[in-house]
Formats: structure tokens, C-alpha cells, sequence
């Protein structure tokens, strides 16, 4: 489901983004504090706000580098016979298209492809572009900010085969669907990817 975001976590994200970016290019020892005491406060606002304790989240926030930008999920969307391949997830038992993080160095319709691969034991043929989401706007809220790429894909061939990050593979109805891992596919997205392979002419939906 879409929220809005909460206004400390804005400031906190944008604290946060400004830090890293300092640390990057400065080359005054001063500044160079300043930025690392920007990046505790950011994560004390978090640790105060959610039950995440501080030591980890500022340890996560120390190995952040280089220039601040969302991070990039990739998902294939694989309709057979009016029925969409999901996968659940080992993290939270919840179902999702399958998908990951983008890695570098990968196109992001190889990284469709690899996912449904890896995660499904499907091998897939990519066609489409169907929908790019701004994560940041996704329940349940994270801290870092994300892109979702939704690809549409044909299945190749394949049997179903879990994975170390998945325990089942099924193929679902649109008004049968399992308990969704919101956070990588809701029920939003799976109605514009139905939307899709009823029209292949359907433009790629982006916010």
C-alpha cells in the first residue's frame, strides 16, 4: 500500500544523503567531522523513531559511499496462462514476483531474467518495461530510498525449484492471490502487470 512518508524520515534520508555526499569530496579534516556527526544525528532521528536499534543503523549508514542515489530493485513479471509466478520469500514467508536488487555492471532486464532463474527455476524471455514504482512510497517504509523496475516476461521453459532465498514457487490468479511481501510486490503492482498482458500495447507506467 502507498503512505506518505513521515517528515523526520525525510530529514533524516536528506541529512543522511547530504553527510555521505560531504564525506565524499571533502578534503578538509573539519568538514570531514561535521559530515560524520551529521550521519549520527540522522540515525539517532531513526533509532528514536522505529525500534531499529543505533548501533547497527549507524554502522550502516558508515559504509555508505560515494555520491547518494536510490538504490534499484529489479522484478520480472511472468504470466502463463492467465496466472502470474510468485515466489515466497524465506525472509518473511510472504510471496513476490520473483527479483533483487540490481547489481552493477548487470543490465537491468538480465537482472529480470537472472532473478526468475535463480529464485523460480524458470527461464524467462524479457519483453517489456511495464511499470517503474518509487519505493519510496511503499509500506513497510525503509530508509533507503528505491527505484522498482517491473518487467514483463514470458516463461521459456523450467520446473518450480526453491532457492536460498525462496521456500515454494507457485503461479497464482489475480483474485487468488497468497499474502503479499509488500514491500516487493503489492497488490498494485500486480493489477497494472494483469493490465499489461491483457494489452501488450499498454504503455510502461512510471511515477
Amino acid at each position: 500500500m502507498e503512505t506518505a512518508v513521515p517528515k523526520w524520515l525525510e530529514w533524516a534520508r536528506e541529512i543522511q544523503a547530504i553527510a555521505q555526499i560531504g564525506l565524499t569530496y571533502t578534503k578538509n579534516e573539519f568538514d570531514t567531522q561535521r559530515y560524520k556527526r551529521l550521519i549520527e544525528i540522522a540515525a539517532e532521528m531513526v533509532a528514536s523513531q522505529t525500534d531499529v536499534p543505533l548501533e547497527p543503523m549507524l554502522k550502516s549508514f558508515e559504509v555508505q559511499e560515494g555520491y547518494a542515489t536510490p538504490k534499484v530493485d529489479v522484478r520480472a513479471a511472468a504470466i502463463r496462462d492467465g496466472k502470474i509466478l510468485l515466489v515466497q520469500e524465506r525472509v518473511d514467508q510472504r510471496w513476490s514476483m520473483p527479483g533483487g536488487w540490481a547489481d552493477v555492471g548487470e543490465l537491468p532486464s538480465a537482472v529480470a531474467a537472472r532473478e526468475a532463474w535463480e529464485e523460480s527455476g524458470f527461464t524467462v524471455k524479457v519483453n517489456k518495461l511495464a511499470a517503474v514504482y518509487d519505493a519510496n512510497h511503499i509500506e513497510p517504509l525503509q530508509f533507503f530510498h528505491a527505484y522498482k523496475l517491473i518487467f514483463m516476461c514470458a516463461v521459456l521453459e523450467g520446473e518450480p525449484r526453491s532457492s536460498n532465498e525462496t521456500l515454494a514457487v507457485d503461479f497464482f490468479r489475480l483474485d487468488r492471490l497468497p499474502p503479499l511481501s509488500q514491500l516487493r510486490t503489492n497488490e498494485r503492482m500486480l493489477a497494472e502487470v494483469f493490465a499489461h498482458a491483457a494489452d501488450p500495447l499498454r504503455p510502461t507506467f512510471f511515477e
